[in-house]
């Protein structure tokens, strides 16, 4: 089993291409191309910001093959992207082909493109089926996600699009296509509220189930934090994974963890994130 960290939290504290160096170094496998520099997007007014990132300009391609060769040249690879969100944001949706483009070029072959949280099974399969040929022509697939929403009243997720797993596989099966997948995400399943578990959701994904976003949390809020620094308890989540023979990468999504990093320390950080990686494999291998 390998493993796999997103790059997009480091690369607030040093450059993507430091961050890739340093993934390799801490003893990762792979490395997980976050995209969201791709666009700045304005929550309050649901539109995008002036973006000088390399990956808004016309040298986007370039700029995800000096990632891939920093990669290469230290012994790692890409194993899968992530979209810039929300997609129900038009100027984003306009990027989404790409991210699948950067994600080839990078040599990734999984790229999570978020559901619509508010939209259904049926009505989010007509974006992928938009995608999907032009994804398929990359070679590379794409990864739904399990979402959640926000219940104010109750202080608690509540349902968003795949956030159960009815949901989940019924996104999946609406397309009725190989290059359509699931990433599960384990933090989102764990939360209060969500009315599952990772276990079931890995159950009933079974072989749609093709990535993973691995973090941890206090089973109520979406921490984003370091594997077994919180209360999620991974050895059922490890164990339901090899029942189902599930064979991509234990890839960490724990970006909140960086927060607490600075330039003089950040591969310190890295480095516990491999460590902790580590031990999700060495759980798997003990089974």
């Amino acid at each position: 089993m390998k493993i796999s960290t997103e790059i997009g939290s480091a690369s607030k504290i040093i450059c993507e291409e430091k961050v890739v160096e340093y993934v390799a170094k801490a003893g990762f496998d792979a490395w997980d191309f976050s995209m969201f520099s791709m666009c700045k997007y304005d929550w309050g007014t649901n539109s995008l910001l002036e973006n000088n990132h390399p990956l808004s300009s016309n040298n986007y391609l370039a700029f995800a093959r000096r990632l891939k060769q920093i990669g290469l040249d230290n012994g790692i690879h890409c194993n899968q992207s992530h979209a810039p969100f929300p997609v129900y944001c038009k100027e984003i949706r306009d990027y989404l082909k790409r991210a699948i483009e950067c994600t080839a070029e990078a040599g990734g072959k999984i790229c999570v493109i978020h559901p619509d949280n508010y939209k259904s099974a049926d009505e989010n399969a007509e974006m992928y089926q938009e995608l999907l040929p032009f994804a398929k022509q990359h070679n590379v697939k794409i990864a739904t996600e399990n979402m959640w929403c926000w219940d104010k009243t109750l202080d608690q997720s509540s349902f968003a699009a795949c956030a159960t797993p009815k949901s989940f596989c019924e996104h999946i099966d609406a397309l009725n296509d190989d290059f359509m997948v699931a990433c599960l995400d384990i933090g989102h399943a764990e939360m209060r509220g969500s009315d599952t578990t990772a276990v079931e959701m890995i159950k009933s994904l079974d072989y749609r189930l093709q990535a993973l976003h691995i973090h941890d949390n206090d089973k109520w809020h979406d921490s984003h934090q370091i594997p077994f620094s919180m209360d999620i308890d991974f050895a059922p989540i490890i164990k339901a994974l090899k029942v189902i023979g599930y064979n991509g990468y234990f890839t960490l999504e724990a970006d909140k963890y960086l927060d607490a990093y600075n330039t003089e320390n950040i591969f310190d950080g890295i480095k516990n994130l491999a460590d902790s990686a580590k031990k999700l494999v060495e759980i798997y291998n003990n089974i």
